[in-house]
């Protein structure tokens, strides 16, 4: 009997061995079309790193791919799928979002990678800032997920941003943006 669960538990680690890690994949699968559209047409997106002052904890790893951008596409695709924008709104806006926190899992059973971002949406017309919120959001991957930690974490970073995102979409649509929360200078 041990003999057989010892024979179990190799075969067990050869195979998790050949598992591959997962790509950096922020895309958000779920995306439905949203019921309150906003009357603003999407000019410019840019998604980059907060500075220094207002992050938490940003972490990153060596062959860990930018993410910035890997960020920016999948928001995209969200918010071209949920079609949140209008193509013909009367105002044109900016989307910013400044990424506070990526703290990502190191060791454990359960992977666990925390991520926060600063969503501002900017009325390009007059500098009123239409949208500010900072969203959070945490992911654990359990053990049972896959042996290997490299999976686990990868996997664990994905799914934070993902519902980042989606948090994102739908704290958005039911926000009334025609209200600004502060007002830019050229009023």
């Amino acid at each position: 009997m041990l003999r057989t669960n010892i024979i179990l538990l190799f075969f067990a680690l050869v195979l998790s061995g050949c598992a591959t890690v997962p790509p950096i994949d922020f895309t958000v699968q779920d995306v439905g079309i949203v019921n309150t559209r906003k009357n603003v047409k999407l000019v410019s997106l840019t998604v980059g790193f907060a500075p220094q002052a207002q992050q938490k904890r940003v972490e990153s790893y060596p062959g860990l791919p930018q993410l910035p951008p890997i960020w920016k596409e999948a928001l995209q695709d969200a918010i071209n799928r949920a079609l949140i924008f209008k193509d013909d709104g009367v105002s044109k806006i900016n989307l910013s979002v400044r990424i506070t926190e990526t703290d990502l899992a190191d060791f454990g059973l359960a992977m666990t990678t925390r991520v926060s971002a600063i969503y501002e949406i900017i009325d390009r017309a007059n500098g009123d800032l239409l949208f500010a919120q900072e969203i959070s959001n945490e992911a654990v991957i359990p053990m049972s997920y896959s042996l290997l930690g490299t999976v686990r974490g990868t996997e664990s970073l994905n799914l934070a941003v993902r519902n980042n995102i989606s948090d994102f979409i739908n704290l958005l649509e039911v926000t009334d943006i025609s209200q600004p929360v502060f007002l830019g200078t050229k009023n």
